[in-house]
């Protein structure tokens, strides 16, 4: 490697992180012959160096060696921050979780607090909510924090699960051409209109020709830390057929009548959920609240209790129904979105 090269890894603190940490693998896993090694860069290219923000540096700064002491309790979260690409080592990403949950926790019950003592005064009712949510948001922090690892690589996982059919279209056109499958996956890396299945096909070309990996040692990791259970399939498929002697041409083409026959079938159920939500939208969101705010009414005049019922017709009018709206209209894009 060339000094201009090298000098790029002086910014790395070798010190504070061993490299021996950056990837905890088990004994099964290790590859053999892949232990630590020189890797060459092809000429005029410095590697990159993964910089935390200033913000994220201040909580590793205060809340690392709690991070290390409490990652133990988390043993699935390396792995979700690998599927999710989440560009964090476990103990940067759990530091950034602790700081922010106290930071939240003071925030929130502050907040709280002044809505009980003084919101309560002027809001009534709807300040003693503002209070109540305050306070779940405090106590709940930590956990969404701590959930959004896996809730990003379920996403890019319905996002290659989307991409799957138009993708396979792609990989059995090269292979009707008898292209080879690594560079397959090569061509297939530089394709941006398949969205996540791109940047799974970037990790395996990286694996072969940066690190030197075999392709069919590189699709069986790609298989193992992608969040998409029919791409693990897929690639475990390539595997399970190019060890067996068998054709990767047929291989693709049946997984693309397959995968296309799939989303026909999921496209077809998802129209029909979406007719079932627009009835329950008239049925929930706007026949139901209007009975129930002419059955208060009537009940309040005939009571002679006008004024205590006039806070749960503001809960109605001002919780319930804005509540309810937003809560279709999120379910409903997000099915759209993913159709």
């Amino acid at each position: 490697m060339s000094p201009e090269v090298s000098d790029a890894f002086k910014g790395l603190d070798s010190k504070k992180w061993s490299l021996f940490k950056t990837k905890r693998v088990k004994a099964e896993d290790v590859i053999e012959g892949y232990g630590p090694h020189i890797v060459y860069l092809p000429q005029e290219v410095v590697p990159s160096q993964i910089k935390l923000t200033p913000y994220q540096q201040t909580c590793v700064r205060i809340m690392g060696k709690k991070a290390e002491k409490e990652l133990d309790k988390y043993p699935e979260l390396e792995e979700y921050l690998l599927k999710a690409r989440m560009r964090l080592r476990p103990e940067e990403y759990l530091a950034y979780v602790l700081m922010t949950d106290l930071i939240a926790k003071v925030a929130f019950i502050g907040i709280a607090l002044f809505s009980f003592l003084f919101l309560s005064q002027f809001l009534g009712f709807l300040g003693y909510m503002i209070g109540i949510f305050m306070l779940l948001f405090a106590f709940l922090m930590k956990k969404i924090l701590l959930h959004m690892p896996k809730s990003k690589a379920k996403a890019r996982g319905r996002n290659i699960d989307k991409k799957l059919a138009s993708a396979m279209s792609f990989v059995a056109s090269l292979a009707s051409a008898d292209v080879n499958v690594d560079v397959i996956f090569k061509e297939l890396a530089k394709q941006p209109i398949y969205g996540e299945i791109q940047k799974e096909a970037e990790w395996i070309t990286r694996d072969t020709e940066l690190l030197g990996i075999d392709i069919l040692t590189a699709i069986k990791e790609g298989s193992k830390r992608s969040p998409s259970m029919k791409w693990q399939e897929f690639l475990q498929g390539v595997v399970t057929t190019s060890t067996s002697g068998g054709q990767l041409k047929p291989y693709f083409i049946v997984k693309l009548e397959e995968y296309e026959k799939a989303n026909q079938l999921e496209n077809r159920q998802k129209m029909e959920t979406l007719g079932m939500m627009a009835e329950s939208f008239v049925t929930v969101v706007v026949a139901f609240p209007l009975f129930l705010i002419v059955i208060m009414a009537i009940m309040a005049i005939t009571n002679g209790q006008g004024a205590s019922s006039i806070p749960m017709l503001y809960a109605v009018d001002g919780l319930m129904i804005p509540g309810s709206q937003a809560m279709f209209i999120f379910i409903i894009y997000s099915m759209v979105k993913e159709t």
